[in-house]
């Protein structure tokens, strides 16, 4: 599937802002067998007076920036053409649940792709024993490390309301867990934290979700602005599997990442730090249609 996707983000500021350095991740991803960029562009609004890229730890794509002149809005446009790559259903020859420890020490490995490095408590995704219970309860009976993973996928879906108005972005998982409602993100952090309490390595995609689904399909939730799935290790035969909790489903033609992390702190969109006096407002809109 081929999309064309426009992502518009922007902050406005009460008084003029200077000295303002960002960290921007904000450009789809070339993934071998799962999606190609054919072209992206990215605008920045004033132009920076330093621009550069880098790839990160996990292999993202990182572009830093920096302003030194009083400014009093800031814009990042993002436009490209992105080939979502489709992938066929395979058979589940994931572990039973015991063995899963024995294969992550296997691994010789710890780049940031590798297992060890999404089992431990993270920035934003701590131990939590309530959701470790929740997620003792709700696996009893899966044979396999991904009917594991999608035991919690179908049991959150089932028992959290996606809700925009619930939660803010530096909400923590435990409060979004206690109301049962939140958006793309509390449903991301709140299985990876299941999926660690578990023993299996779990990780956080940010990207884009289909905006308009085919015809006959409903609308999936999400889809107005950036979006978050959930990617799991399911042993050495089976590798990563990318599931989207907000809706029930395996991550697949219908989501294009951009960036792969423990959790939102590794992957979020625009990180930094401006010197100003007063507030600031921020908006955020996404285009993403089928070409």
């Amino acid at each position: 599937m081929l999309y064309s996707i426009r992502l518009r983000i922007s902050y406005d500021y009460d008084s003029p802002a200077d000295v303002g350095r960002h960290l921007l991740r904000i450009m789809p991803a070339s993934i071998p067998g799962v999606q190609e960029v054919q072209e992206a562009r990215l605008l920045c609004r004033p132009v920076p007076a330093e621009q550069l890229e880098r790839v990160d730890f996990f292999g993202n794509t990182c572009t830093e920036i920096a302003y030194r002149t009083p400014l009093e809005e800031t814009v990042f446009e993002m436009e490209a053409r992105v080939e979502r790559l489709p992938s066929e259903p395979g058979l589940d020859v994931s572990p039973p649940p015991e063995r899963l420890a024995q294969q992550i020490a296997e691994v010789p490995s710890v780049a940031g792709h590798a297992p060890q490095s999404y089992l431990p408590v993270s920035p934003r995704v701590r131990q939590n024993a309530e959701i470790a219970a929740w997620a003792a309860g709700v696996v009893e009976g899966a044979e396999t490390v991904l009917a594991q993973v999608m035991a919690v996928t179908r049991a959150l879906h089932r028992d959290m309301a996606f809700d925009a108005t619930a939660t803010m972005v530096d909400t923590p998982l435990d409060e979004a867990f206690a109301l049962r409602r939140g958006v793309c993100q509390d449903f991301t952090h709140i299985q990876i934290c299941a999926l660690r309490s578990l023993g299996i390595p779990a990780g956080y995609v940010s990207g884009f979700l289909r905006t308009l689904p085919p015809e006959g399909q409903e609308r999936l939730e999400g889809a107005d602005a950036m979006h978050a799935w959930v990617r799991a290790w399911c042993g050495k035969d089976m590798g990563w599997v990318e599931v989207d909790p907000t809706n029930d489903m395996p991550a697949g033609t219908d989501h294009v990442v951009i960036a792969r992390g423990r959790d939102y702190f590794d992957v979020a969109p625009v990180k930094g730090s401006m010197r100003l006096a007063g507030g600031q407002r921020t908006s955020q809109a996404v285009d993403m249609e089928a070409v």
